[in-house]
């Protein structure tokens, strides 16, 4: 059977335990699902019948013995753990140099370059929290009118500040000035804009949350099934991850619940047909940065309650693909994300499910869903095609 429509959803750091080489990035003992498990307890009796039990031990999640779809764990072939490195491997791109970080803040003529071009000063320029460094801040912030800049573990630029200081699209424009400064010796993966309202003891980040990512250094799958005529939709921060290429549709959703409406509407469209890409930011942004498992573990069993509704708007030769770009282990130490392997559950109707070997690399995902378009192209990542067996 041909693909009619690729469907991946990544469940943004929803990662399944340590990489073997995860103790590079000190995060040796990193296990997203596990630990979130063990902490809180989950039922997700629609992803245990897909088979992510049978991939990674889960406290409560017992393997199946016929599960409905592939289920396999996959490790990460790129040098990283950010967003950007994650999705661009899905996407069949390997990132061999990873991104630079900047753990003792960004360099002063960095800063005085980035404020000369915007006209601003900046207070902060130090890793931190992003809620924990508005709160120290967002006073001085909002009396002072110093855009507050901050970086992580990531390779991120960040500039928070309060909306009713700056506007949106004032905040915005600064975060285009500074993606043009930070290429060249500074190609930091993305700038973040942070947008917060609120009072002092009392500030609230925004859903006007914008990415500026650098952009993919050779042709994506995007790319490739859009040149072929299919059409490519992204939902959620995807337009930002892949800079606007290679789509023919957008839709810039604010949250977990938003994406799935989003995207249980477009697969009710009986006219398209190629891939639909949808990010679910929630599980990062809000409950793995943010060290709270119990959130966590709540946005796992709701994306899970979702499954049916997606399964019955699925049309034939519909993959509903469900992934990750990373970890985010809230039980974890710190407050970055961390090098895990991920879940990869490929469910089509009438398939034959089963557990899949150890894949090593995201770029898998791009590779069989190529196979499956019979389309071809020199994209990382080797096709697992030949194990999807129909039932009819």
């Amino acid at each position: 059977m041909k693909l009619n429509r690729a469907i991946i959803v990544v469940a943004d750091s929803m990662g399944c335990g340590a990489m073997p080489d995860s103790y590079k990035y000190d995060d040796a003992e990193a296990d997203t699902l596990g630990h979130i498990a063990e902490k809180t307890g989950l039922t997700i009796p629609n992803m245990q019948k897909m088979g992510l039990g049978n991939i990674h031990q889960i406290k409560g999640v017992p393997p199946e013995k016929t599960p409905t779809a592939l289920a396999a764990k996959i490790a990460e072939r790129s040098n990283g753990k950010d967003t950007t490195t994650g999705h661009w491997e899905i996407a069949g791109i390997i990132t061999e140099k990873p991104f630079p970080t900047y753990p003792q803040g960004f360099p002063e003529d960095l800063i005085k370059a980035f404020e000369q071009a915007t006209g601003k000063k900046t207070i902060g320029n130090y890793p931190a929290s992003g809620t924990q460094i508005i709160a120290d801040l967002g006073e001085e912030h909002m009396k002072t009118g110093a855009l507050i800049i901050y970086t992580s573990a990531d390779s991120v630029f960040q500039i928070a500040a309060h909306e009713s200081i700056v506007p949106i699209d004032e905040l915005y424009k600064y975060c285009e000035a500074a993606r043009a400064l930070l290429n060249g010796e500074h190609p930091v993966s993305r700038v973040i804009a942070r947008p917060f309202i609120g009072s002092p003891g009392n500030f609230t980040r925004t859903e006007n949350r914008r990415d500026y990512a650098l952009p993919p250094p050779y042709p994506t799958l995007l790319d490739i099934l859009k040149e072929n005529g299919k059409d490519v939709i992204g939902v959620g921060k995807i337009e930002d991850i892949f800079c606007h290429r290679g789509l023919t549709e957008s839709y810039h959703t604010g949250n977990n619940h938003a994406g799935l409406d989003k995207l249980e509407e477009l697969l009710q469209d009986d006219k398209t047909s190629g891939l639909i890409f949808v990010n679910l930011v929630d599980f990062d942004m809000l409950y793995g940065h943010r060290r709270n498992p119990k959130g966590y573990a709540e946005a796992i069993e709701y994306l899970d309650s979702f499954i049916p509704r997606l399964q019955n708007a699925m049309k034939e030769g519909d993959a509903l693909i469900i992934t990750a770009d990373h970890g985010c282990d809230p039980c974890h130490k710190g407050s970055d994300h961390t090098r895990e392997h991920v879940p990869l559950l490929w469910y089509m109707k009438d398939i034959q499910g089963k557990q899949l070997n150890m894949r090593y690399s995201f770029a898998d995902i791009a590779a069989t869903i190529l196979d499956m378009f019979d389309i071809k192209s020199n994209l990382a990542g080797e096709s697992f095609s030949s194990e999807i067996k129909f039932t009819k």
